[in-house]
């Protein structure tokens, strides 16, 4: 059998490699933690419906990753954020979650996340020629 690397995968098979790492990680987790991953998608919507920002993530057994935080700049510093960071945080410990983990670059949201208890844990720099921060909150 002879195998060619391709990135033409159509919409089907686009989870493969995710779906895979996904059964093979249920292998050595304790058994108390299968079956604990979820995905989260939370949206700061208006009255209409209109998508203004949200979050996008997962819950992984023991812990929250945050994908993404977006809020549209006209609704910047009114609380959205912290609204939402707020209600993953109550889903995460809900879910018996220990931490939640994101990244940001320097010119995104460290301050925002710093004074919503995050601590940074890494950093590499030159990033993009920014430096990328990988944060973590206990809970």
């Amino acid at each position: 059998m002879s195998l060619v690397i391709s990135n033409n995968i159509d919409a089907e098979n686009k989870d493969y490699v995710r779906d895979k790492m996904i059964t093979f990680n249920l292998k050595h987790f304790p058994d108390d933690l299968k079956g604990r991953y979820q995905e989260l998608k939370l949206h700061l919507v208006n009255n209409s419906g209109e998508i203004f920002g949200g979050i996008v993530g997962e819950f992984c057994w023991n812990w929250l990753e945050i994908h993404y935080l977006y809020v549209e700049e006209e609704q910047r510093k009114s609380g959205y954020g912290r609204a939402l960071l707020r209600e993953a945080e109550k889903m995460a410990i809900e879910k018996q979650c220990d931490f939640i983990k994101l990244d940001t670059l320097s010119f995104q949201a460290l301050d925002f996340y710093l004074k919503e208890g995050f601590q940074i844990y890494g950093t590499i720099e030159n990033a993009g020629r920014h430096t990328h921060y990988f944060l973590k909150k206990d809970l």
